[in-house]
């Protein structure tokens, strides 16, 4: 997991963002994980058993796939990669099964996460759920709502779901509640974040596990058009994992446009959005250093987002920095456009993409490409969660026809 060219300092930034600002009563879980992940998944026996898994139990590599009809209507070689098709329906079982053989190898017994749309908390259920450990998800109350069907799986799974009643009741709360247990429960709990977001070493530990994405996607490329590199990848970004694997061995490369797509909300100008990108200002949130929707007194803007994935008032620092330096390009779509993008997407290629998944397609709307560029889509998760909200849309366009 040989990081190709931008990497963190030894206290965790990059420029100026990330970093550790922790509580002291979580200073020896920190500083547990920072002195031994790199050494432990460096181990031979780590690597055998984590890949043994992502081939076996997860099901990659994930297929990168050729949309024909995508790629007729956008005018360019529109590539798919496939991390719907893994176990859990998203990428973020790849960070849960090695930070759950890290938690074994630390030898905690107890498991607590954080999630927003829910595939993090099932992801997080699922490795526990294989191995034996105690599962405990934070998950605010709006988003228990509107993930009804990811709830269930996690309860399914055996995992205790406890909703956060506070602010938004969204992905910012369900962290705030999950960092409050961690430092109750310091010596027997592992936290497993799943974004690029948080203290070091959690944003370069959760991008080196989500890696595998951009490591297959360039050999996957190299077999269907005789070279690695892609002349843009495409990803949604919330805390901004999935995206992150995407880019990841793309990072150094500058013939690579990255391009990460954000949620507009209700529109970025519109007080109801979570364009952290565009609305953001370098601050401190859940323990690093990057740009976050603040007042200038420093208190935490509530985003909003139709996605709950997407629904979070920051990026991880690897993203901020990106951004900040021009590596990487920001676009920002609203809930209207992503879900005409998904039913689109849905109706052109047979696949209904997650609701976050959707903002990365409609991108295409905003950006300038040949016919023979290759664009890869990081198709982060399967949209099967979102069936309600989906319905609702059909009902509503349905409605509009009828008037």
């Amino acid at each position: 997991m040989k990081n190709p060219g931008i990497d963190v300092d030894e206290r965790g930034y990059y420029g100026r963002f990330g970093g550790a600002y922790i509580p002291e009563m979580l200073h020896p879980n920190i500083e547990e994980l920072r002195a031994n992940y790199r050494e432990m998944t460096a181990d031979p026996a780590f690597k055998k058993e984590f890949d043994a898994l992502l081939r076996d139990y997860v099901g990659r590599p994930s297929p990168l796939y050729y949309a024909k009809r995508l790629s007729e209507h956008y005018g360019a070689k529109v590539y798919l990669k496939r991390e719907d098709l893994n176990h859990t329906g998203a990428h973020k079982i790849n960070n849960t099964i090695g930070q759950i053989l890290l938690a074994q190898r630390l030898g905690k017994t107890r498991i607590i996460a954080e999630t927003g749309a829910g595939q993090h908390g099932v992801a997080t259920a699922t490795v526990c759920a294989l191995v034996g450990l105690e599962c405990i998800v934070y998950m605010g109350e709006v988003d228990i709502e509107r993930q009804a069907p990811n709830v269930a799986r996690m309860r399914m799974l055996g995992a205790e779901v406890r909703p956060a009643r506070s602010g938004s009741k969204t992905l910012k709360d369900a962290t705030n509640e999950a960092i409050r247990d961690w430092i109750n429960n310091p010596e027997n709990t592992h936290y497993i974040i799943g974004s690029v977001v948080g203290p070091h070493p959690y944003p370069d530990m959760v991008a080196r596990f989500q890696s595998v994405i951009s490591e297959e996607t360039k050999w996957q490329l190299k077999e269907k058009e005789g070279r690695e590199h892609p002349d843009a990848v495409i990803a949604c970004v919330g805390g901004g994992s999935n995206a992150a694997g995407a880019f990841y061995h793309y990072l150094n490369d500058e013939r690579v446009r990255l391009i990460a797509v954000e949620a507009a909300g209700l529109g970025v100008d519109s007080g109801e959005s979570a364009a952290t990108s565009v609305l953001g200002t370098e601050g401190i949130i859940h323990g690093s250093r990057t740009l976050l929707m603040q007042t200038d007194d420093g208190q935490i803007v509530e985003p909003y987002s139709i996605s709950a994935g997407l629904d979070y008032p920051g990026i991880g620092p690897l993203h901020a920095f990106l951004i900040d330096s021009k590596r990487a390009e920001a676009i920002s779509v609203t809930d209207e456009k992503a879900l005409e993008a998904a039913l689109f997407v849905t109706r052109t290629e047979g696949i209904i993409p997650a609701l976050e998944t959707a903002h990365a397609f409609a991108a295409f709307e905003q950006l300038e490409y040949g016919p023979e560029d290759v664009i890869v889509v990081c198709l982060s998760g399967r949209g099967d969660k979102d069936l309600a909200t989906f319905t609702k849309y059909l009902d509503q366009l349905k409605d509009r026809d009828h008037e």
